[in-house]
């Protein structure tokens, strides 16, 4: 018995909404309930299934696949595997805040993870960093969870700034052609400040009571600082000038970690070892399944009702992505939205708004951003990070940095 092509086509579209929504349905929850079902393999799952029901052809879903993004994310997950092996990280932390009583402690955690963040990618910065923290506030005698909030908030601040902040920032640039440089002009004023107010913030509600000579200055037992390997920073300085002066980042990158691999001192296994492996594959299945739900006409009928929201204007737009990057989280918000964008009177602007705007809204909860989790994950063998205790700094910090990015893309129109 041979199936019409309208009974066909319609199974198609049945098929078509139930991958799209249970996929986005674990990565909103970030795993399936009562099964061991992470967002990379709800991603592999849906992209599979993508095909399978014939909704693309396999050589569609490659098509689908914004290959310069994956390399891009690849090479500089790479490139940061190699500052950590080098001590690049501990060098950093040591010179930065071993030195410092806990009124500057805070200052320097904000903004050396910030500034970090904006040319590294901020989860992995999260990844470093959250080890040391608590290591220099146990030895300082402090209360760690204010630095740990610093960490988490300041990482995803600071990622704001350029394209390689951040995984949704690698998506956004390959896909706008937005140079990277421009990018950093439009997008670091938006992250200093943020700095500034989240230092602000955490200052106010954790160490306003405090008395600046309460803490010693210095403790004992200090570790001695040690030189990193210089081969990641000179190539990382290298990289960073060919992204300013135009170099396409993904070419830029690859041939930066490209030049690290070549190497007789630093083991390749360990290298591989420091890649997120879960993430690539993540973005992978999550550009079948939004290019297969776009082929079926599913993603025009789900952003149809917002159309009414004028998204060009970027408050609107904000709002939307906000509200859509706590709910599924901000990559997976960013893919479905990017197809708005080039509909818009200045698209260039809608880029940049949804760069800001996902990044920003994952400070509001602990689930919104993979550096919130990562930094309370590592820290909780022993430090518990509470959801209503990050929400009280998260909340106002949110709604104060995506105002101040709002009226600064606005008066850059």
């Amino acid at each position: 018995m041979q199936l019409s092509p309208t009974i066909l086509s319609d199974a198609r579209g049945v098929a078509a909404y139930g991958i799209f929504f249970g996929s986005y349905f674990v990565f909103a929850l970030g795993k399936f309930p009562g099964l061991k079902i992470d967002r990379p393999g709800a991603a592999i799952i849906g992209a599979v299934l993508m095909v399978a029901f014939r909704i693309m052809t396999a050589q569609e879903a490659l098509r689908a696949i914004d290959f310069s993004t994956i390399v891009l994310l690849f090479s500089m997950t790479l490139i940061v595997a190699h500052l950590h092996l080098g001590g690049f990280f501990t060098w950093v932390a040591d010179l930065t805040v071993l030195r410092l009583n806990a009124q500057q402690l805070l200052a320097a955690v904000v903004f050396t993870s910030g500034i970090l963040s904006a040319f590294l990618v901020n989860d992995i910065v999260c990844l470093m960093m959250t080890p040391f923290i608590i290591r220099v506030t146990r030895r300082l005698a402090l209360e760690p969870l204010p630095y740990l909030l610093a960490l988490a908030t300041a990482s995803n601040i600071g990622s704001v700034a350029t394209i390689t902040g951040n995984p949704q920032n690698m998506l956004i640039g390959s896909v706008s052609q937005i140079g990277y440089l421009d990018f950093f002009i439009h997008l670091g004023p938006v992250a200093l400040l943020g700095l500034l107010l989240d230092w602000a913030l955490l200052h106010w509600i954790y160490l306003r009571h405090s008395s600046p000579g309460a803490v010693p200055a210095s403790v004992g037992g200090r570790l001695p600082t040690h030189r990193p390997t210089m081969k990641p920073v000179v190539v990382l300085v290298i990289v960073l000038g060919g992204f300013l002066i135009g170099v396409p980042a993904a070419l830029m990158a690859a041939l930066g970690a490209a030049a690290l691999l070549i190497t007789r001192t630093t083991e390749p296994r360990l290298v591989y070892d420091e890649v997120d492996w879960g993430l690539l594959v993540f973005f992978v299945g999550l550009f079948i399944i939004v290019g297969g739900a776009e082929r079926a006409g599913l993603t025009e009928k789900l952003l149809q009702p917002f159309v009414a929201w004028n998204l060009h204007h970027v408050w609107s737009f904000s709002a939307l992505t906000a509200l859509l990057s706590n709910i599924v989280s901000n990559v997976p918000a960013v893919v479905l939205l990017k197809s708005l964008v080039p509909g818009f009177p200045d698209p260039r602007i809608g880029w940049l708004t949804l760069a800001m705007s996902s990044t920003l809204a994952g400070n509001l909860t602990i689930t919104g951003s993979v550096a919130n989790i990562i930094v309370v994950e590592r820290a909780s063998p022993e430090v518990h990070v509470g959801f209503r205790e990050y929400f009280r700094l998260g909340l106002p910090l949110t709604v104060l940095t995506l105002a101040w990015g709002i009226l600064w893309l606005s008066l850059m129109r």
